[in-house]
């Protein structure tokens, strides 16, 4: 399990500076580099940047599920967007980490117990237009216990396996790319 899933003392707006400032993407033809350090900027002139009520933006935590011994991703068919997207959403008050928010997230909106983050800590940054705000997300990817039965959520019309290769039929193309990082790490 992903050592920074564990609660520190320190608040989660300083877990998020510290995330991002020591994480590299590994690869930066995304402009990866560019999100990060505007990340960083919102968080310096926001001290509430992690919480939904920050109306310039805000921090939000998410992981793609995958099952790699099948071959496929969870999604989740958002109520709200009604698009197909990975688990994640806002951090909370018990989110002492952007890695258990994600983990909370993936675990409250597959209704799955036992999901693991992978280590080595987020995947990818996707910044992007939501009804209440720009979401700042910071996107980890988890992997679904063997023989996990997925159970929808409030927050989902519907949850669906898909193999890696019908994802692009059914997402956009930030989940898309989500999906192609995470493919290299398992």
């Amino acid at each position: 399990m992903n050592p920074d899933i564990s609660p520190t003392p320190h608040s989660l707006h300083a877990d998020a500076v510290r995330v991002l400032t020591h994480w590299k993407s590994l690869h930066d033809a995304l402009g990866q580099e560019q999100l990060r350090r505007e990340y960083l900027d919102h968080l310096e002139a926001h001290p509430e940047g992690v919480w939904k009520s920050c109306r310039a933006g805000h921090i939000t935590a998410s992981a793609l599920v995958v099952d790699p011994e099948h071959g496929r991703v969870l999604l989740t068919l958002h109520r709200k967007l009604r698009k197909w997207l990975q688990m994640g959403g806002h951090c909370e008050p018990e989110d002492a980490t952007l890695a258990h928010a994600a983990l909370r997230e993936a675990t409250e909106e597959s209704g799955m117990a036992g999901i693991t983050l992978l280590d080595g800590g987020p995947v990818k940054l996707d910044r992007h237009r939501t009804p209440c705000a720009w979401h700042l997300d910071v996107q980890y990817a988890a992997v679904a216990p063997p023989g996990a039965v997925p159970a929808v959520s409030d927050e989902s019309l519907d949850l669906r396996w898909y193999t890696y290769e019908e994802v692009a039929s059914v997402a956009d193309d930030s989940v898309v790319r989500l999906v192609d990082r995470t493919r290299a790490l398992v």
